[in-house]
């Protein structure tokens, strides 16, 4: 009917005021436009709560601990070991969350990391180098070579968190894939950094 302004159909979840009749993606974080209904069911079903990247959290913690008693009762105790045990953990499980929904993550990871942003494909590729440094640390804990990899790896996607950060752009965190919804703050800043920090100890203390 002529003169019947068409309604917007298609919106960024990020940016609501990006909107299109068609669909495509948002030119600011470039995730892609959904329609307003599903904005709308995906806000009443997102868990806007730390508790599942802390339960996740505390059994790495707790798993780490029981491994760590174990090497005190064997007289093989070793902080490096200690921070190994942790960083495994880490890596194996939070590589998993990913997995889990890999086109999810990938379209979320590249709202805010510099390659993704420029390299679709890398989002598809980034839980896979977590999985191996988990595995890899399993067979090669002490490998200097591992461990510089794993910095630089970790280092390079926190810079991308931290430009968004100081930007205050709205970005949709990834640390646990698309399975479990955080609040977007700081928690990716502080798993990528995180991380490179325990690299970086780690290589301080293996020889």
């Amino acid at each position: 009917m002529s003169g019947i302004i068409r309604s917007m159909k298609y919106i960024c979840p990020m940016h609501p005021e990006i909107t299109d009749d068609m669909p495509g993606r948002c030119p600011k974080c470039h995730m892609k436009l959904v329609l307003k209904d599903q904005v709308g069911v995906a806000t009443q079903n997102k868990n806007n709560s730390y508790t599942p990247l802390i339960i996740v959290v505390s059994l790495i913690v707790a798993v780490t601990a029981v491994l760590t008693f174990h090497d005190i009762s064997l007289g093989l105790y070793a902080l490096s070991k200690t921070i190994s045990y942790f960083m495994i953990g880490f890596f194996l499980v939070f590589s998993g969350f990913k997995l889990m929904d890999l086109a999810g993550f990938a379209e979320g990871y590249a709202t805010y990391d510099l390659l993704a942003q420029r390299w679709e494909g890398y989002g598809y590729i980034y839980p896979f180098i977590e999985l191996f440094f988990g595995l890899g640390m399993i067979l090669f804990p002490t490998s200097r070579e591992l461990l510089v990899v794993e910095l630089i790896v970790m280092t390079f996607s926190g810079i991308g968190v931290a430009i968004k950060l100081l930007k205050h752009e709205k970005f949709q965190c990834s640390c646990l894939g698309t399975f479990l919804k955080v609040p977007l703050t700081k928690i990716t800043l502080v798993e990528n950094f995180g991380m490179a920090l325990l690299a970086l100890l780690l290589l301080t203390l293996v020889h």
